[in-house]
């Protein structure tokens, strides 16, 4: 456990105390008196209302939408079924920005539906919900759908043969062993659109603010760290409060259910009313997943002279059309990011498969707060993060502020969650007398976990190098304050070029998030291929 508590107090526990600090402290004294203050003005509360209630909003439309998805991926099987596992899946490895460029190209000025009935989105609340279903689709879907393939459907049939009907065979049998996973899913869901940042930032305009977005306007725009401070405690409560729920959830699903092998209930459609339900899901996957990445290239290759790659030749120039958006041809920010991304990945596994080591051993209330700690950079504003970055990481021996380790570094606080994740049931699942084995025949500590443990896990840490990779390559929060103007990432380039105005820029942008959806995409059908049952959902 000492290198991950290390790591995570240098690059994260720091950094967030020294922005709280900076704006809680006055001459030296703390100033806790500003945090009522800051709670009781009016525009700070419509920030805290809206969030809460847009969160809890996107929560329960991602669960209505998705709950039928949940079902036919558990219990049917159909041709296609794997590849469309993966398709559903792309949209929660896509960066935020790249999910709100692809809605804007579909619900925005000069987007498919303003084009075809004169209906614009954009600037709505609307543009923001469906962006979070579409984001957390997969989430539902994989969490919910792992457990429901798992249970025995003979339980329900019997309660059917006993004189249930369909409705009260579901209510009393299956949903009861279905509710940590639906609980747990819609915690997970609540806990990304309650921290959404990218989404709202490019959809919802002036309008909307959620307190993410509010942080990054009063550390980056008006300058004022006390506000940003008391809101990024107060989401970090909000957040702590969230995980402690889903993780109470999370033990209650592992102790309360006997499984079966999922290969034992799925099956074909049978009958008109499950062909249906079928081809309303794929009908779903359809509109909702692949219509707004359809519409995304559509508009990276529809240029002023036709359809063509006039908008990917751009990204090779400096300044093109008079444009002074990059000190470097856009383009560069795809070997930039792949760079970044590649130490990152390297970062969070050394790092997550240590903290999966560690946890594997039981130690009762220490383990499960280094547990919750591992956890929190997925809620914790990645904004304050890259800002406290600027401000600590600025003395020997730690002056990192001009060197490029320093995106890698905030890239993988957001990796080891998901390493930790993927490897955490792999590694307590292996047999401890394997271990006691290899040592009553000579072998060290070292060449026991190189002999009997790696090749157990290898598809495990390969999964998880796979999740990582994506999730670094679209983190955007602590990147946008950290990634150099002559080292731009995708994220960062895809933001800067939406911020300026002209046909190229949108052009660009549009071009920019293409490429980075294939990459993104391209990760997570390599990583469908090596994935397995135990390993590979999330």
């Amino acid at each position: 456990m000492a290198v991950p508590v290390a790591f995570f107090a240098l690059f994260f526990a720091y950094p967030v105390a020294a922005i709280v600090g900076r704006g809680l402290k006055a001459e030296g004294d703390w100033q806790f008196g500003r945090i009522g203050e800051v709670l009781s003005r009016p525009d700070i509360l419509d920030v805290l209302w809206f969030t809460t209630w847009q969160a809890l909003a996107s929560t329960a439309l991602t669960l209505l939408i998705a709950l039928p998805g949940a079902y036919v991926f558990a219990r049917f099987d159909f041709p296609g079924k794997q590849v469309l596992r993966a398709v559903v899946t792309v949209p929660f490895v896509l960066p935020t920005v790249v999910v709100g460029t692809a809605f804007l190209a579909l619900l925005g000025r000069g987007g498919l539906l303003d084009e075809l009935w004169g209906v614009r989105l954009d600037t709505t609340v609307w543009a923001i919900l469906l962006a979070h279903v579409f984001f957390n689709y997969a989430v539902v879907v994989r969490t919910v759908g792992g457990l429901w393939s798992q249970l025995d459907p003979r339980q329900e049939e019997a309660a059917r043969v006993l004189g249930a009907g369909r409705f009260a065979a579901f209510r009393r049998v299956t949903l009861p062993a279905l509710a940590p996973a639906v609980a747990a899913a819609a915690l997970m869901v609540f806990l990304f659109t309650f921290t959404s940042f990218g989404v709202v930032q490019i959809l919802g305009g002036p309008a909307y603010s959620t307190l993410e977005v509010e942080i990054y306007r009063q550390t980056a725009q008006l300058l004022d760290l006390p506000t940003a401070a008391v809101l990024t405690l107060v989401q970090f409560a909000a957040v702590g409060a969230i995980l402690a729920v889903h993780a109470a959830t999370v033990r209650r699903r592992e102790r309360a259910l006997k499984l079966v092998d999922p290969a034992q209930t799925s099956r074909r459609p049978r009958g008109a009313g499950q062909w249906a339900l079928l081809g309303g899901v794929l009908l779903t996957a359809l509109l909702l997943i692949l219509l707004p990445l359809g519409v995304l290239v559509e508009r990276s290759l529809d240029g002023p002279g036709g359809y063509g790659f006039g908008y990917y030749e751009a990204l090779q120039s400096v300044g093109a059309g008079g444009s002074s958006t990059f000190l470097v041809p856009p383009l560069e920010a795809v070997g930039n990011s792949l760079r970044y991304a590649l130490v990152a990945t390297l970062i969070a596994l050394v790092i997550g498969g240590l903290a999966a080591a560690a946890l594997t051993r039981r130690a009762g209330r220490l383990v499960r707060g280094f547990d919750a700690l591992l956890m929190l950079p997925l809620g914790v504003s990645a904004v304050t993060v890259g800002f406290g970055f600027l401000i600590t990481l600025d003395k020997p021996p730690l002056d990192l502020r001009t060197s490029w380790i320093l995106v890698p570094l905030a890239q993988a606080l957001v990796g080891v969650p998901f390493v930790v994740r993927t490897m955490l049931p792999v590694l307590r699942a292996v047999d401890d007398r394997l271990r006691e084995a290899a040592a009553v025949l000579g072998a060290s500590p070292l060449r026991a976990w190189r002999e009997v443990d790696l090749p157990l896990v290898r598809r495990a840490v390969l999964v998880a190098a796979g999740f990582a990779f994506a999730v670094s390559l679209g983190e955007f929060g602590a990147t946008v304050f950290i990634a150099r103007p002559d080292n731009p990432t995708l994220p960062v380039a895809v933001a800067r070029l939406l911020g300026r105005s002209g046909e190229l820029n949108y052009g660009q942008a549009m071009a920019l998030s293409t490429i980075l959806m294939l990459v993104c995409a391209v990760s997570l059908l390599l990583l469908e291929r090596i994935r397995t049952d135990r390993s590979g959902e999330f």
